[in-house]
């Protein structure tokens, strides 16, 4: 008896989709636009080629005259001047400063900057004569491995 009553609900639902007609068939890309595209070869290639080597020259151009401006400026206005610096890790350096005529020696890591010396203001920035440096033995991992877990 449930099985008729379902059957006669459904009934109108079936008709219904036997008798829609199909969609007619959807063309997935024009064929006149397909054709109308314009041809690309190696002229194409070329003027992007050419328009990035202008763009590239124009930035180390740029690069350069900012290093050279910077360079020419020396001391900035509050008088500082850096004089060298050198890298000593990662995110640590050395750097030689001049203030007012004196200069210092900063020990500079990530978050602070540390004073090392009072450099007299006579003596030159860079060594004149190499001085012999005996070469460290490079430590092997098992030595790295105890010096990082502080054993």
């Amino acid at each position: 008896m449930k099985l008729a009553t379902c059957g006669s609900l459904l009934l109108p639902l079936a008709v219904r989709c036997a008798e829609a007609v199909p969609a007619p068939a959807r063309r997935f890309a024009a064929p006149g636009a397909a054709a109308s595209l314009p041809q690309t070869g190696m002229g194409g290639i070329g003027q992007v080629t050419v328009a990035l080597l202008i763009v590239l020259a124009l930035v180390f151009a740029l690069a350069f005259l900012l290093r050279k401006m910077r360079a020419a400026a020396g001391a900035g206005p509050n008088g500082i001047e850096v004089l060298a610096q050198s890298s000593l890790g990662a995110k640590e350096r050395a750097v030689v400063i001049r203030v007012d005529g004196t200069r210092f020696l900063l020990g500079v890591a990530q978050g602070q900057v540390s004073l090392l010396q009072v450099l007299s203001s006579n003596a030159p920035t860079a060594p004149t004569t190499p001085v012999a440096t005996v070469p460290a033995e490079k430590p092997n991992f098992a030595q790295l491995l105890r010096r990082s877990l502080g054993r």
